[in-house]
């Protein structure tokens, strides 16, 4: 396990204190393997947010970035929520502001606002309705059809969900590095090295990426796929980190990195120390300005009510 010097003991010591603590320890599917290992649920950052609500926990360790972390903060405002690494961000959700939303809002009178879950509370504070990647289409489609969209902050996913519906939206330049950076020409090379696997992509690639997927799909989604599907090799267009759950949870069949610069620093700069530091201190802490909070809690809330 890397950057651990005793990884057996860190572990004790974490496993220990999150009993004394009362705590309950979140993993994105991005997090390095040993992460994952010592987390209490491992999922995509809503499900895991809502389900920890759904606990007695009083302290929420997250192992993710900076929005997930909020997400916990705006559905559990009661508990401490705590991020192990406070510089953990996600460059996607940076490319949009709650001032840059406002204005875009000015320039189109009665828009309505709907935003990716990769938001800050401050954003998802200006929108109308939330949306995941796994119900991004659903979200969309049940908007009514005589108001302009505006959706944020991903390029791609915005591209996918309007094909999907054939609606129109208004759609922010923002994009997650990590998967726009993956080429059509690098999943052809994988694909042709592994003819027979099933290419599974998230919505976050470009377009042209997503038009080789035999699956698209969420994190979660992808996992679901793959465990009810009869093939037997897959090629993921996602995070690497991913890949540890699929080979967890499917261990007769074989998947493939679409390509190896799949990585996301910042979700790789949590490690076993941060978050026994975390339990130690109890901080880094994120929380939510109650006004915000309250904001964003109804676009998240009004994802959930679509149905």
């Amino acid at each position: 396990m890397p950057n651990v010097a005793n990884p057996t003991q860190v572990i004790a010591e974490i496993m220990q204190l999150k009993q004394q603590r009362n705590a309950i320890i979140l993993s994105h599917v991005y997090q390095p393997p040993e992460i994952q290992e010592v987390a209490d649920l491992v999922g995509d950052s809503l499900e895991l947010s809502r389900r920890a609500a759904a606990t007695d926990a009083s302290v929420i360790v997250f192992c993710g970035v900076h929005f997930m972390a909020e997400s916990a903060a705006i559905l559990s405002p009661q508990k401490t929520v705590l991020l192990p690494e406070v510089n953990a961000g996600c460059p996607m959700a940076n490319t949009v502001t709650a001032e840059a939303l406002r204005a875009k809002k000015s320039e189109l009178p009665g828009a309505q606002v709907v935003c990716y879950v990769n938001t800050s509370a401050a954003v998802k504070a200006e929108c109308d309705i939330a949306c995941t990647s796994a119900n991004a289409v659903q979200v969309l489609t049940s908007l009514p059809t005589d108001r302009p969209i505006i959706f944020v902050p991903d390029k791609n996913l915005g591209s996918y969900m309007s094909k999907q519906s054939g609606r129109e939206m208004h759609i922010w330049e923002g994009c997650c590095p990590i998967h726009d950076q993956l080429t059509a020409d690098e999943v052809l090379k994988v694909k042709s090295e592994h003819p027979q696997a099933l290419v599974l992509v998230h919505p976050e690639c470009r377009p042209e990426v997503v038009e080789l997927a035999d699956h698209v799909a969420s994190t979660t989604g992808m996992l679901r796929f793959a465990r009810e599907s009869q093939n037997k090799e897959y090629i993921v267009a996602t995070e690497k980190g991913i890949l540890h759950q699929f080979n967890k949870q499917c261990p007769n069949k074989s998947f493939y990195p679409a390509s190896d610069k799949l990585v996301c620093r910042d979700m790789r700069s949590i490690t076993l120390e941060k978050v026994l530091h975390s339990l130690q201190t109890l901080e880094p802490r994120v929380t939510v300005n109650a006004e915000i909070r309250e904001r964003a809690l109804k676009s998240l809330e009004r994802m959930l009510a679509v149905q």
